[in-house]
């Protein structure tokens, strides 16, 4: 079971947004699997996505709002 104090901690879901700890989202832009599209963020379905224990969290052709909530990152699907 994993601590709630681990930098990779995995994802916790809340009411229409889920959030993951900012080190795992720093992880993702650097490698590319999510960019900048104006406001908010979209997968780049050419680049690999980390492995998390909730699939199916970025699906493509979906931008994302980010937000940041102490030391987690709160991400929403953008209208």
């Amino acid at each position: 079971m994993a601590d709630e104090q681990e930098p990779f901690a995995d994802v916790k879901i809340t009411s229409g947004a889920f959030s993951i700890p900012e080190l795992k989202w720093r992880e993702l832009l650097f490698i590319g699997a999510l960019r900048r599209e104006g406001d908010a963020f979209v997968r780049d379905p050419s680049r690999p996505l980390p492995p998390f224990r909730v699939p199916g969290l970025f699906p493509e052709s979906v931008r994302f709002l980010v937000t940041r909530e102490g030391e987690r990152v709160v991400i929403r699907r953008a209208k």
